[in-house]
């Protein structure tokens, strides 16, 4: 007889290397981990710098409505000066209608530059990844679901498959 014996009937054939098909398992499992990380990382600063894109922009036109504001305040308030001007007696009514005429766009042009910063600041804040968080929520329920809680379908290998195409739409 040899050293190598078929093992008996209903029992499973030795393998002569679990130890290293373990090592191999924790090894897959640890670098998948790692890409999940670094993917969901990766996802939360997409998010993050494109919601702080839409509040920088929402800022700009906010400050531009600003100048707006401040500019048609300056044009009313010469305007003013100038209607003031011609009540003294002596004078006629022809040159203050153009400085109330500007005042008037400049208004209009910072209601509507107002609007515009209004609508982007309200897309873009809070900056919070809230695509990331909710993919994380996922994987860690999904790992930490055991099989007798009828997890069936839900595995770390199905998350890190779905996290770059949802990163990516």
């Amino acid at each position: 007889m040899s050293g190598h014996s078929s093992p008996p009937p209903g029992r499973p054939p030795l393998d002569p290397s679990p130890p290293h098909n373990i090592a191999t398992a924790i090894t897959e499992v640890s670098e998948r981990a790692t890409l999940l990380v670094r993917e969901e990382i990766e996802l939360a600063k997409a998010e993050v710098a494109e919601k702080a894109t839409k509040l920088v922009k929402g800022a700009i036109v906010g400050a531009a409505a600003g100048i707006f504001f401040v500019m048609a305040l300056i044009f009313a308030l010469v305007g003013c000066a100038w209607l003031l001007y011609y009540f003294l007696p002596g004078n006629d009514w022809t040159f203050f209608w153009g400085f109330f005429a500007m005042a008037v766009i400049l208004l209009v042009l910072g209601v509507l530059a107002g609007l515009i910063a209004a609508r982007a600041v309200k897309k873009g804040s809070p900056p919070v990844p809230s695509m990331a968080i909710e993919e994380a929520r996922k994987i860690r329920e999904s790992v930490s679901a055991s099989p007798a809680t009828g997890a069936q379908g839900a595995s770390p290998t199905s998350a890190v498959a779905s996290t770059p195409a949802q990163g990516k739409s």
